[in-house]
């Protein structure tokens, strides 16, 4: 078939080298000037599927009030909030029930894991070489960090996922640049997980899914999406529309726009997150793969010669506007644990990306309801960790193959109106 992709970044990448792989004729069609250039940008890289986790569980109201008055929150809350961020809010608050969070939680840990084993794949498959580490610590301060880690480490225990709880003198043998005078009681070590640079993976894939015959289409934009005998995309600034025989909708959080559009309505929020990069500027001082703060939310990743730090999440707001508190909550993380790793004097990359999310936290993967148009988003902060697997199960669903992975908790017709 001859199918659009409408988004260059690491969804839309994947699923458009997944069709390709198929035999499909594939174009990808990006509002920006290349790829993975929004969210997929400058994200934290970690590939942890027994963290992959809705926002929506229990407690979380609570806990997200709570944050409002700490000046190192890992979530902010900018105001005022739009009617359709309120319905969101609504919508996301239902979805707190513990059944629900438990679901939910299960159908993204498997997609995960799915997603990590088709990465592996397809980095060996095609001799990718990326930016990437292995292993994965979650550092507890205190013995408050410790209970709040309880409820993951129980999940942990309910899968196959292999994990230790280790104290504060091992998490220092792993990492052992870990800074000697913040307090550490113990961590939570994942051997099996790994951190990766997403975009220069994206850019690989980019390349291979051009050897496959995809072609590219940068600095267009969809303007609407017509059902007819297939596909009809109307493009801004061009005189006359493509038609196609199909179309996979992987526009982050421009997605909802364009679906309403066509007369779909999906609960699609922008939360937004940041991250600051620099350069090593002594090695034996710096992370050997990727710590995560467990009270500031925080990922501090070894991608090559850079460091980068990752958190917060900010409901609200616009991307245009960097709140100078998240900022500094990066930059004091990093100095508790590393301090002198990075050269912050200069070429520091200080970033925020616009991330979709759906109220109960799993993507929509699969048929819109309208003939031909399928949709492949909302994966939120956790897109590079499900993009592999999301790609491959939209290809075998388009190409009328059972996915190898249950693919009911991601039904469209879940969250659509």
């Amino acid at each position: 078939m001859k199918i659009a992709v409408v988004g260059a970044g690491i969804i839309g990448i994947t699923t458009a080298y997944e069709l390709a792989a198929d035999g499909h004729e594939v174009t990808v069609l990006e509002r920006r000037s290349a790829a993975a250039e929004e969210a997929s940008f400058a994200n934290a890289g970690v590939i942890a599927p027994g963290y992959v986790t809705p926002w929506a569980g229990p407690g979380m109201p609570l806990k997200i009030l709570s944050y409002l008055f700490r000046q190192h929150a890992p979530v902010k809350l900018s105001l005022p909030l739009s009617t359709r961020e309120l319905a969101w809010i609504a919508h996301w608050y239902r979805a707190c029930k513990l059944e629900t969070y438990q679901t939910n939680r299960g159908h993204m840990n498997k997609l995960a894991v799915y997603s990590r084993d088709r990465l592996h794949q397809l980095s060996s498959q095609l001799q990718l070489d990326y930016e990437r580490s292995a292993g994965y610590l979650i550092l507890l301060r205190s013995e408050s960090d410790h209970s709040q880690a309880q409820a993951a480490m129980k999940f942990l225990r309910a899968t196959d996922l292999v994990f230790k709880e280790i104290d504060g003198v091992q998490a220092r043998q792993v990492e052992p640049a870990l800074n000697s005078d913040t307090p550490l009681l113990g961590a939570i070590y994942l051997p099996d997980d790994e951190v990766g640079n997403c975009r220069q993976f994206a850019l690989q894939l980019k390349t291979e899914a051009q050897k496959l015959g995809v072609v590219f289409s940068f600095q267009t934009t969809v303007e609407s999406i017509t059902p007819s005998r297939g596909i009809v995309l109307t493009l801004d600034g061009r005189a006359q529309a493509r038609q196609f025989d199909g179309c996979v909708v992987c526009a982050g959080v421009d997605s909802a726009k364009l679906l309403a559009n066509c007369g779909l309505r999906i609960p699609l929020a922008t939360v937004y997150g940041y991250s600051i990069s620099a350069p090593i500027r002594e090695s034996v001082n710096a992370p050997r793969s990727a710590v995560m703060d467990e009270r500031f939310k925080v990922a501090i990743s070894r991608l090559g010669k850079r460091i980068r730090v990752a958190g917060s999440a900010e409901f609200g707001g616009d991307l245009a506007k960097k709140r100078a508190g998240s900022i500094q909550t990066l930059y004091k993380v990093l100095s508790d644990w590393f301090p002198g790793a990075a050269n912050l004097s200069g070429g520091v990359q200080e970033w925020k990306g616009a991330r979709p999310m759906l109220p109960d936290g799993p993507p929509v993967i699969g048929a819109s309801g309208i003939p031909q148009l399928w949709l492949n988003l909302g994966q939120g902060s956790s897109g590079w960790a499900l993009s592999c697997g999301s790609a491959r199960v939209m290809a075998d669903m388009i190409s009328g193959r059972v996915p190898a992975l249950d693919v009911c908790g991601f039904d469209p017709s879940r969250i659509l109106r």
